[in-house]
């Protein structure tokens, strides 16, 4: 059921939607949130995100996060990941394309980089060095 470390980094490395937790407050139970990441096998895995929001705030003060990426056929196959922060760099066109081009169409990508640009604004990347994991593929018994 354990996904083998080629396994476990080729799904990440699959345009899943993230679920990033990061603590945020000891009273409370981590934020959790819906992402966009990218991620290339044996590399880091970074987010885009606005530098004052609520999920970059609390990940500038842990120094960590967890992203956990899902899929329900043709079986349920999971990977989660944790580690530190290593670098935050600001966000840049480039980085929007690349993140768009990974999850949208390729006649949506443009549009979706200038609604970014004009409505979201100014991005930064957060990248994370995948420290644990855990996996499993619950059809693979």
């Amino acid at each position: 059921m354990v996904l083998s470390i080629e396994e476990r980094e080729q799904f990440l490395a699959e345009p899943h939607i993230g679920a990033l937790s990061v603590a945020e407050r000891p009273d409370r139970a981590p934020l959790t949130v819906p992402m966009w990441y990218q991620y290339a096998p044996g590399g880091e895995l970074w987010v885009l995100t606005q530098p004052g929001s609520r999920k970059a705030k609390a990940i500038e003060a842990a120094g960590r996060f967890s992203l956990m990426v899902q899929r329900v056929s043709p079986t349920v196959r999971y990977v989660s990941v944790e580690g530190p922060v290593i670098r935050t760099r600001p966000g840049s066109h480039e980085l929007s394309w690349e993140m768009a081009a990974r999850y949208l169409p390729a006649d949506k990508v443009a549009g979706y980089v200038e609604y970014e640009r004009t409505q979201i604004g100014e991005q930064i990347a957060i990248h994370l060095r995948p420290e644990r994991w855990l996996s499993a593929d619950m059809g693979s018994v």
